[in-house]
C-alpha cells in the first residue's frame, strides 16, 4: 500500500502537512454528519485519537494534528452548532502559542470526557 497522501507513514512518523489534503478527502455528507452536533464531533476525534495511539502517536503529536484540524475548519467551515461556534472564535482570536494549548485541551477533553 502506497504512503503518498496518508498522514502517518509506516514507520510511524507523522507528516502534519498531510491532514489538510486527508480532511479534503472527507465526503461533504460525512463531514455534515461529523459536525452535526458537538458529541458527534467529539466521538470522531475520540475514534481518531484511539486509532493514533494504537499506531504510537503520543499527546504533542496528536496536539499537532488537532491543530491542523482546527486551523483547516476555522478556515473552512461553518460551524454547526454553539460550542463549535465558540471554537471557532477562541481559534480566530489566539496567537500560535494559545491555539496550541487549545488543541492541548481539546484532546484532552475529548480523551478524558470518551474514556
Amino acid at each position: 500500500m502506497s504512503e503518498q497522501g496518508h498522514v502517518v507513514k509506516k514507520n510511524g512518523e507523522m507528516d502534519t502537512g498531510m491532514v489538510d489534503d486527508a480532511i479534503k478527502r472527507i465526503p461533504p455528507e460525512r463531514v455534515e454528519d461529523i459536525l452535526e452536533s458537538f458529541g458527534q464531533f467529539k466521538s470522531y476525534l475520540k475514534v481518531r485519537m484511539d486509532l493514533g495511539k494504537k499506531i504510537g502517536l503520543d499527546e504533542e503529536q496528536l496536539t499537532k494534528t488537532a491543530e491542523k484540524i482546527s486551523n483547516y475548519l476555522a478556515e473552512h467551515v461553518e460551524p454547526k452548532n454553539r460550542e463549535e461556534k465558540l471554537l471557532q472564535e477562541l481559534w480566530k482570536v489566539g496567537n500560535q502559542e494559545e491555539r496550541h494549548k487549545l488543541a492541548h485541551l481539546l484532546v484532552k477533553l475529548v480523551d478524558n470526557e470518551m474514556s
